[in-house]
């Protein structure tokens, strides 16, 4: 109400009134703490900890800053009038225009989001430079979570979890930046799991021979033990890695799952099915064997379960 005392209404002679000078006293202020409160969070999430159990998950599960920018992004955004209000009379390090040239609050936001994809950026790299052989995958999964995340939170998306009245953002640019970082560490994700094709080539049976009783001979049976047993080996090895990890989005869980089985499985229980029908063990069958495809199935259901 003091800043409906217009000095219009005056006549030029008469001296401000101490309402009217005591009303612009606080806006101006309002309006230089208002802004320096916007560069302090942009800032906040560019600089929090690279490292640290709440900044960087051990499971690579979403990082705690991504959820706290989620939800600055909500509350800010109904504010557009007091935004406009700000950039009306103050220049701010995303937009340098000022008054009817400068921009939307959707310049905010994309600026404290491209601050955040650069902070998950330095974290993700930071899990590369952890001893262990689940360093890269880490790096990888974590950069997945976080950005189907971000999709879900805040993206056009038709998504069960999004609740009537959620702001989203309506922009190619985050579609496209957040989609393809996605797709992208899902390449790379998956890429773990070539390994397993590596031991599923097909052996030529007309190279086969046997001893009596359909055994299969020494030199036959040689090279189907050490197909079976390197599938086994590296099975156990990648999924040992792979098992500590966390997919807390049980859509995205579900999702990687099937991925994953995609890369290797169909393959796999084309060869398990073709060699397991011979003899190539005297003694051992049952080890050589140990993964039946059902088997293979059940322990990718439960892969990224860590809570």
């Amino acid at each position: 109400k003091l800043c409906d005392i217009s000095p219009e209404t005056r006549s030029s002679k008469e001296p401000p009134t101490v309402a009217s000078s005591l009303c612009i006293s606080i806006h101006r202020i309002t309006v230089k703490n208002a802004s320096k409160t916007l560069e302090n969070l942009a800032n906040a999430i560019q600089n929090d900890p690279l490292d640290g159990e709440n900044s960087r998950p051990k499971d690579a599960r979403v990082a705690a800053v991504s959820s706290d920018v989620v939800r600055a992004v909500r509350i800010i955004s109904p504010y557009e009038s007091a935004y406009k209000s700000v950039t009306k009379r103050r220049a701010l390090m995303w937009d340098h225009n000022i008054g009817e040239e400068a921009g939307e609050m959707d310049l905010f936001i994309q600026f404290m989001l491209m601050r955040l994809l650069t902070n998950l950026q330095g974290k993700s790299l930071n899990y590369t430079r952890d001893l262990g052989l689940d360093a890269q995958a880490k790096s990888n999964l974590f950069m997945i979570n976080n950005m189907y995340y971000l999709k879900e939170q805040l993206g056009l998306t038709n998504s069960s979890n999004n609740e009537e009245g959620d702001f989203r953002v309506d922009s190619e640019w985050f579609e496209d930046k957040v989609g393809s970082i996605l797709e992208g560490e899902k390449s790379k994700y998956l890429a773990h799991w070539e390994i397993l094709n590596s031991r599923l080539s097909n052996v030529d049976t007309s190279e086969l021979s046997y001893q009596k009783d359909r055994l299969l001979s020494l030199e036959s049976g040689r090279v189907l033990k050490g197909r079976f047993q390197g599938f086994n080996e590296d099975f156990e090895k990648t999924y040992a890695v792979h098992r500590e990890l966390a997919v807390m989005n049980p859509e995205l869980r579900v999702l990687l799952q099937k991925e994953v089985k995609s890369v290797f499985f169909a393959r796999y229980k084309k060869f398990f099915d073709r060699y397991s029908k011979y003899q190539f063990s005297k003694k051992h069958m049952d080890s050589y064997l140990k993964y039946p495809p059902p088997r293979i199935e059940m322990m990718l259901k439960e892969l990224y379960q860590q809570v």
